[in-house]
């Protein structure tokens, strides 16, 4: 589908509407599934949404979709949204999403939907990707259920200045007629959720006091309704995140006669997260929230589970973006232990952190920018500093400590602060073990309000080849960050900018299911508080 967008479809900043390009996105992926099943589809559930850029009046819209595998009376779509600016030719990516569709033929009958031919090695990997998605759309309830028992048990931040979100609540009627709905009076899922994203947004602007900026929608299912139907929705901000909230939806529908007797059938929960701008298109920080009733907390938290799925997502994505590591040589040695200190300290100096979990003192924080999901492990050390720092910089000892290590061992030692490592990693199921070639550069701090510094970062070494035996991996961007807060005592910081290489052990522990970062952590002080008098007689800084 191709779609000029004209002022009509834009809102008053003369950008496309989030719920005009809704509804686009749903009727060309409808088209696609309704040309595979050969009969009449209804949207059955759109998985996460991200919009990555806005189209503004005058451009063009381009949505490309296609059915990436089919099921038994259901299939996938996938959807491709680009803008393209006429005046200069570029072109760029909305969005991409994925959204499943029944075959919902004439009657009450049901038919079994054909095999996707698969013509391209796109499609093929498409086609073995939606089975995984699928499965993650089946578990997604499991998960978010999990992450909001764990949610209780966790520590609980008092917000001083919170405000309270009663406000915020926004409530509009809808009656269902035929140009909301295909030829069977079933309604268009893009509507609900043009309908969706309007009461939303009125919801969030009252919260910010400005333009609030659809980002993404979360994962949701739509229930039945049809032409006749009086659709209720009551939408109230639940969360926010710095510079994002979250505004959840509840929609209810209503025939004639329940709408008499008042009842109600619940066919939708949707969760939508804004940015907020000014004038100048510049984001807003926004006030955290304070819940001020039962139902308030439990929003509270189902706002923090779903932005940790989101974050599971994030390190998937991440993913795409890895590049191979730097090849090393003797030459370029100033400039690479550069870059590995520059590196981290950048990422370690980024706005925008936010804490994700806080248990036994141990703080785990997220960083998003782009498609990159960066994490960020802090606690507190009864050790000093620079003893800490010792410790910490000699990567043939974590193996003392961190289970992730199964051997490690120095390949070149350049100087006192530069040292290339060869490090081996236990199997993960049904794969090989990992193995990494990584330099670690060290630095001791000038001022006493710097942090020690050990940088991490994978190379390519041509002594060391990738081995059969091993699954080579790569790391972007890790290391510490030593603080001293006294004569006994410091500041641990571990940073670790996710790549495919520590994916399988960071998104388990994001989803809830495992507590290795929490494990490790502790496993690392641990061992930092015991060998601290051992090393305060063989150490002079």
């Amino acid at each position: 589908m191709c779609q000029t967008v004209f002022p009509s479809h834009a809102d008053h900043r003369g950008e496309l509407s989030a719920g005009q390009l809704l509804k686009w996105m749903d009727a060309t992926a409808c088209l696609a599934a309704e040309k595979h099943a050969g009969v009449s589809c209804v949207t059955a559930s759109m998985d996460d949404i991200q919009f990555e850029e806005a189209a503004r009046v005058g451009q063009i819209i381009t949505i490309k979709t296609k059915v990436n595998r089919a099921f038994k009376t259901s299939m996938e779509v996938g959807i491709k949204v680009m803008v393209q600016d006429v005046l200069t030719n570029v072109e760029k990516i909305v969005s991409v999403a994925y959204a499943t569709y029944i075959a919902k033929p004439v009657g009450a009958g049901k038919i079994e939907l054909e095999p996707v031919k698969l013509l391209s090695t796109e499609d093929h990997l498409e086609h073995s990707l939606a089975i995984e998605r699928r499965r993650i759309r089946l578990g997604y309830e499991q998960v978010f259920q999990n992450l909001m028992h764990e949610s209780n048990k966790e520590d609980t931040f008092e917000e001083k200045d919170g405000i309270s979100t009663d406000l915020t609540h926004v409530q509009s009627i809808e009656l269902i007629q035929p140009p909301h709905a295909n030829h069977h009076g079933n309604t268009f899922g893009g509507q609900i959720m043009a309908w969706v994203e309007k009461v939303a947004s009125i919801s969030a602007s009252r919260l910010c006091h400005s333009y609030p900026v659809l980002k993404s929608v979360s994962m949701f299912k739509f229930g039945p309704s049809v032409v006749g139907d009086r659709l209720v929705f009551n939408a109230i901000v639940n969360d926010t995140f710095q510079n994002s909230v979250e505004v959840g939806v509840h929609v209810e529908a209503y025939n004639c006669e329940e709408w008499i007797k008042n009842q109600a059938r619940h066919i939708n929960s949707a969760f939508l997260v804004f940015n907020a701008v000014n004038d100048s298109g510049e984001l807003l920080t926004l006030p955290r929230i304070k819940p001020t009733t039962q139902d308030g907390m439990r929003r509270y938290r189902g706002a923090i589970a779903r932005r940790r799925i989101q974050l599971i997502r994030k390190c998937i994505l991440s993913a795409k973006v890895d590049k191979p590591s730097d090849l090393w040589e003797k030459s370029n040695q100033a400039y690479m232990s550069y870059s590995n200190i520059a590196a981290l300290t950048c990422l370690a100096a980024k706005p925008g952190w936010e804490v994700t979990s806080a248990v036994n003192d141990i703080k785990i924080w997220t960083h998003e920018e782009g498609e990159m999901l960066s994490l960020k492990v802090e606690m507190q050390v009864k050790i000093p500093s620079h003893l800490a720092f010792c410790l910490l910089s000699d990567f043939t000892l974590r193996l003392q400590w961190d289970k992730h290590f199964l051997t490690c061992k120095v390949l070149q030692a350049m100087d006192e602060d530069d040292k290339i490592y060869y490090v081996t990693s236990p199997p993960m199921t049904g794969h090989k073990p990992r193995d990494f070639v990584i330099l670690v550069s060290q630095r001791q701090p000038f001022k006493p309000s710097e942090p020690y510094i050990v940088a991490v970062k994978s190379v390519t070494l041509a002594s060391m080849p990738p081995s059969s035996e091993y699954w080579r991996s790569e790391i972007l961007c890790a290391g510490f960050h030593i603080y001293s807060d006294s004569d006994s005592s410091c500041t641990v910081c571990y940073f670790n900018q996710v790549t495919s290489a520590v994916t399988p052990y960071f998104a388990a522990n994001l989803a809830g299911s495992s507590k290795s970062i929490e494990d490790t952590a502790l496993e690392c002080r641990k061992f930092l508080e015991m060998n601290n008098s051992k090393l305060k007689l063989k150490t002079d800084f």
